[in-house]
């Protein structure tokens, strides 16, 4: 759907997607359209491999500003949580793979499957041995930490929570000859899935270590949600608890200025806003959230964006839509009746695509112009809403 007179000159900015999945496209980034992709790490595979993308695309310093190709992006998404290890005494992470042996290593590993997977996995011995030695969770953090560091800019994503998934089933030797080299390793690649799924409890405590990572950088982040809208909010409502925002009535205004005093015109109209942001202004320490969320690929009802948007939320809330996911199907409808009731400087596009290119540049194109269409602006005058309200959402 790609016209000549698409205003790519005002500036096109990818918020989710994933070219590291097929690092022989990384090479057509610098020839895309599009100004800005926001790379997402999901596994163990691909946060080196975004890191990497970064430094060699961004210049010989790597670290991201507004004029960078790519955002960088790390975060360990929920597909693949149950490879995370929450420390307690005696668990995986804790012991030495030096001084442990093959048997306790074993024993712990069916320990923490065991207790993340359902149904009940420890009786598969075979799946059980396919399953990697689990990441602790204190490593995946400073790991992630340290990648933050190194790109003022950087956001964390992806994260989230998932009721719907199952995982892969091991790989069978046929699977194994086929399989394509050029794609990075770990994701599902077309193999068959088991009945085995990650409790949703098991999810929620990466989701939040990485959420409360977020608050401490003061960095936004891109959220994976399916079938889990209410499970997400309330993680989120969890840690924004004690840091809603206040806003005062206009009696209680009028009541704090006889107290103190006259006040300018300016800050009486900006008297709301002001007090809304007291308490985050008051706290010394890092907030435990998010200064910024990206609900992505947001295929949700209209009725849990009231409860995202409210304005006692401390973290802007921000929802992306992709051609892939929101314009295809019986989703279109729906779609449309979400973008029409947000917020116009709270939407964002997206491709979610696995591989950087034309293809890439397509799918923003078209699901900017079908945004456009939605909420009836002018082709140039959306473009520029969606790249002012990028910037804001990376940049803050």
């Amino acid at each position: 759907m790609s016209g000549h007179d698409f205003p790519w000159d005002i500036g096109i900015h990818d918020a989710h997607c994933h070219p590291t999945d097929t690092m022989t496209s990384i090479a057509s980034i610098p020839h895309m359209k599009a100004s800005t992709l926001t790379i997402m790490g999901t596994r163990g595979e691909d946060q080196d491999l975004v890191q990497q993308t970064a430094q060699s695309l961004n210049g010989q310093s790597g670290q991201n500003d507004q004029r960078d190709r790519i955002v960088p992006c790390f975060g360990w998404h929920p597909w693949f949580s149950h490879q995370i290890l929450i420390d307690s005494p005696g668990s995986v992470g804790t012991i030495s793979k030096d001084i442990a042996s093959d048997a306790e290593l074993a024993s712990q590993k069916k320990t923490h499957y065991t207790a993340v997977l359902a149904p009940a996995v420890a009786e598969d011995t075979e799946y059980l041995n396919f399953l990697p030695t689990p990441k602790s969770l204190p490593q995946l953090i400073a790991e992630t930490r340290e990648r933050l560091e190194l790109f003022p800019n950087a956001l964390i994503g992806e994260i989230g929570l998932d009721k719907s998934f199952r995982l892969p089933g091991a790989w069978t030797s046929k699977e194994l000859e086929s399989r394509d080299e050029q794609v990075t390793p770990g994701s599902r690649e077309g193999r068959k899935l088991s009945p085995y799924r990650v409790k949703i409890e098991h999810q929620r405590a990466i989701f939040k270590a990485q959420l409360r990572l977020a608050g401490e950088m003061q960095r936004a982040v891109s959220v994976h949600s399916v079938q889990a809208h209410g499970a997400v909010f309330d993680t989120l409502k969890e840690l924004w608890s004690g840091h809603e925002k206040v806003f005062l009535s206009r009696r209680e205004r009028e009541r704090r200025q006889d107290a103190e005093g006259a006040i300018s015109e300016d800050e009486d109209e900006a008297g709301d806003q002001e007090q809304g942001n007291s308490n985050k202004d008051a706290c010394s320490t890092p907030a435990p959230f998010p200064p910024r969320i990206c609900m992505h690929s947001y295929a949700g009802p209209v009725e849990p964006i009231r409860q995202f948007m409210d304005k006692k939320n401390p973290s802007d809330v921000y929802f992306s839509f992709s051609s892939l996911i929101n314009f295809s199907g019986v989703g279109s409808r729906k779609v449309s009746d979400v973008i029409k009731l947000l917020p116009e400087d709270r939407i964002l596009i997206e491709s979610d695509l696995h591989t950087a290119g034309p293809q890439m540049d397509e799918l923003l194109e078209d699901v900017t112009r079908q945004i456009c269409e939605v909420r009836g602006w002018e082709l140039r005058k959306g473009v520029q809403q969606l790249a002012d309200n990028w910037n804001r959402f990376v940049f803050g």
